[in-house]
């Protein structure tokens, strides 16, 4: 498996993509650079492909992912200490980080927002935090590599499966809160559709993150849902499986979630999404709800009026 570079990808304006950012954080969901493109990572933001004010400080405060939310607080920092002490620019950058120390879903954010503002957005404060980052990030992205090469081991049949397993739990826990997670994410996603790795590694590898915590298990298990690469049968077990790890609600919003992903991919590539699919998709564990269906087919329904924000 080949380490997971960013594609390249067409960005929406920069106001649209303020407004999916917004629109991420009310599904309670992790940042992506457009619906149904690929998880937002801290190289977006110091690359300079997020770098629009608003979508940055909309992505500080509703980012899922504690190393986004943290490294797009610095380049607001920095314009922040560039702005004239006197003027209006200042007082703006203040309420700015007054409203994320206050609101940010991200508790590192939240504290980076105080530091700063109570050292007056100093060069030396946004250093300290960058330097800080660095510190973190680094080390879990060479630990990454170091896995991909355990991937490529299992691959290569020069490692059980049990091995592997244990090799993915320890890689886990060594990264989580660490690591991009659009990284992470993009890496298991790898897994699950790689025809290199047998169904009894992938079954194995679901078990482990249908135990994850509910933020991180609803993103993984709604890629695999709604993949178009996985194999039926890995889809058909963790659709079985759900009940034995979620409450109903937790199981509802991961189908929610799969069915506004595959909306996105049919709006994306241009196909009609298929009703009766989603009625399937649904009613499997709907119960027969039909508020919660209801609730579905208004999800796909709101991606077909207009175009995509993005």
């Amino acid at each position: 498996m080949e380490t997971a570079a960013a594609p390249i990808t067409t960005l929406a304006k920069a106001s649209d993509l303020a407004t999916h950012f917004m629109e991420c954080g009310s599904l309670g969901a992790n940042l992506t650079l457009a619906p149904g493109e690929r998880l937002v990572i801290t190289d977006d933001i110091l690359g300079g492909a997020v770098n629009d004010f608003a979508a940055m400080s909309m992505a500080v405060i509703v980012a899922r992912d504690t190393m986004v939310a943290r490294t797009a607080i610095l380049p607001l920092g920095v314009a922040a200490a560039r702005a004239d002490t006197n003027g209006r620019r200042r007082d703006k950058y203040e309420r700015l980080f007054a409203l994320i120390e206050e609101s940010a879903f991200d508790s590192g954010a939240r504290d980076a927002a105080q530091s700063l503002i109570h050292a007056r957005f100093r060069d030396t404060q946004i250093n300290e935090l960058a330097h800080e980052l660095g510190g973190t990030i680094q080390p879990a992205r060479l630990r990454y590599r170091a896995f991909l090469d355990i991937v490529r081991m299992l691959t290569e049949g020069r490692i059980s499966h049990a091995s592997f397993i244990d090799e993915f739990h320890d890689f886990t826990r060594a990264v989580a809160g660490k690591l991009d997670f659009g990284i992470y994410s993009l890496c298991v996603d790898r897994m699950f559709t790689s025809p290199r790795i047998d169904i009894i590694v992938k079954a194995a590898l679901l078990d482990e993150i249908l135990a994850f915590p509910p933020l991180v298990r609803k993103e993984l298990v709604t890629n695999l849902l709604s993949s178009p690469n996985a194999v039926p049968e890995l889809v058909r077990q963790a659709r079985g499986a759900l009940a034995d790890y979620m409450t109903r609600d937790e199981i509802r919003e991961v189908m929610l979630f799969t069915t506004l992903k595959l909306a996105w991919q049919a709006q994306r590539t241009g196909r009609r999404h298929d009703d009766d699919a989603v009625e399937e998709l649904t009613r499997r564990h709907g119960d027969g709800d039909e508020a919660y269906l209801d609730q579905a087919r208004a999800v796909v329904a709101r991606t077909r009026l207009g175009s995509d924000p993005i």
